[in-house]
């Protein structure tokens, strides 16, 4: 490491986030993100890192895509955020925009956060609103954000920190996967809300069992409750659908999308609402206010990624991408099958699963000192979040296999030592 580089972690430390900063040193990873370019990002010393991490979907398109840096660029000579409180060239545009591609012909409005969290906070108040019940259900190891009603629905991690965890029975928890438990949860018939990750993220990616999400939209729709689908990280093309609940047949409610939908230029939380849950929108339209939701010149970034990724050409490519790089972890899986352990997958929502409680710690260490980026999932660390872009080359997906070969075999040696690697 430079010594521009320590002194520059050590003023973190001063002026940023003590905890967080000094927990990436430790974990061995002292990255400082300097230039940043399509896939590729580099370090404050001059270090290149293919991201495969993409700041969960963020940069679906790359950093700093060409296309979109031209169209923020144009939009600045005419707009700038606005104002939240009246009607919108650009954001009526994009909610149009988002109408047309939305996963239920219902889905006819969309209110704006300026980010994931405020996004999933208005989907839960509007479906309070809705149905005049309080309760919400969410999934065990579940996260939909930090902020206020948002965070009470993830793990408790994040919640008991700030003193928000539930203390009124009104957030409920269940299993993933466990359609039981979710009945029992919904069959009083005093839930407002199921909110769903189509696939959670920050629990590894663990998949859908056969059904399941189908199932949960029919309990929603027996028991008077709203089905939220949050496809923060499984939408835009991601899985080689426009959204992740389309790959599994849910028409939900509400959904609320983010990050990726700025397109890594603007941040822009959006919550697309069906007409049976907008009564809020009719009878007080003051009901919720953003300062920075839905500000112009985000939506004018967010409407081209909309075009770009559905593209036919962008959904051809995520699904060659997506046998690429199965085909290849499947050979590097099979080179460590005693520590390697399974492949996550729908699409490009790729997770890594390892035979150790904190396997894919060490895992993402030896990626980042062998030029990849890519993260272990918060809530499981079993599990490597691999999340190649949208757009990646097949050039940058043969580097990365041969990366992570190395990678992962080193991560393997550290945790259980050298000996024989390939099963007989």
């Amino acid at each position: 490491m430079s010594e521009a580089k320590q002194e520059f972690i050590e003023r973190s430390k001063s002026f940023w986030n003590p905890g967080k900063t000094q927990d990436w040193q430790d974990m061995g990873v002292d990255l400082v993100i300097d230039r940043r370019e399509g896939y590729y990002l580099y370090d404050m010393d001059g270090r290149r890192l293919i991201d495969l991490h993409l700041n969960g979907g963020t940069y679906n398109l790359g950093h700093r895509n060409p296309e979109l840096v031209e169209v923020l660029k144009g939009a600045t000579a005419r707009f700038d955020m606005g104002n939240h409180h009246f009607p919108a060239l650009a954001r009526t545009a994009l909610a149009e925009a988002l109408a047309a591609c939305a996963p239920s012909p219902t889905m006819r409005y969309t209110a704006y956060g300026s980010g994931g969290g405020e996004a999933v906070d208005i989907a839960l108040k509007t479906a309070r609103y809705a149905t005049k019940k309080r309760k919400i259900v969410s999934v065990i190891k579940a996260y939909h954000g930090h902020t206020g009603l948002a965070v009470k629905t993830g793990d408790e991690r994040f919640s008991k920190t700030f003193l928000s965890e539930d203390r009124e029975g009104e957030f409920i928890q269940v299993p993933f996967n466990d359609l039981n438990a979710m009945e029992d949860a919904l069959k009083g018939r005093d839930v407002a809300a199921v909110i769903m990750e189509t696939i959670p993220a920050t629990y590894g990616f663990p998949m859908p069992a056969e059904g399941y999400l189908p199932a949960v939209k029919k309990l929603c729709e027996r028991y008077d409750a709203v089905y939220i689908a949050d496809e923060v990280q499984t939408g835009l093309m991601r899985t080689g659908e426009m959204w992740g609940c389309m790959r599994y047949g849910i028409e939900p409610d509400i959904m609320v999308t983010a990050k990726g939908i700025g397109g890594g230029l603007y941040p822009l939380g959006c919550t697309l609402i069906s007409e049976h849950c907008a009564g809020w929108l009719h009878d007080d339209g003051f009901g919720h206010i953003s300062t920075g939701g839905g500000a112009e010149l985000g939506c004018i970034v967010a409407m081209k990624v909309l075009e770009m990724v559905q593209r036919p050409e962008v959904r051809y490519t995520v699904n060659l991408i997506a046998d690429f790089m199965r085909a290849g972890l499947e050979d590097i899986m099979a080179e460590y099958p005693d520590f390697f352990l399974g492949i996550r997958q729908h699409g490009l929502v790729m997770g890594l699963e390892f035979n150790h409680e904190q396997g894919a710690k060490p895992v993402m260490k030896h990626l980042y000192r062998n030029g990849v980026w890519a993260i272990f999932s918060t809530l499981d660390p079993r599990v490597l979040q691999f999340k190649p872009g949208l757009l990646l080359s097949q050039a940058d997906c043969e580097e990365v296999l041969r990366r992570v070969e190395i990678g992962i075999g080193l991560a393997r040696e550290e945790l259980m030592g050298a000996g024989p690697r390939r099963m007989m």
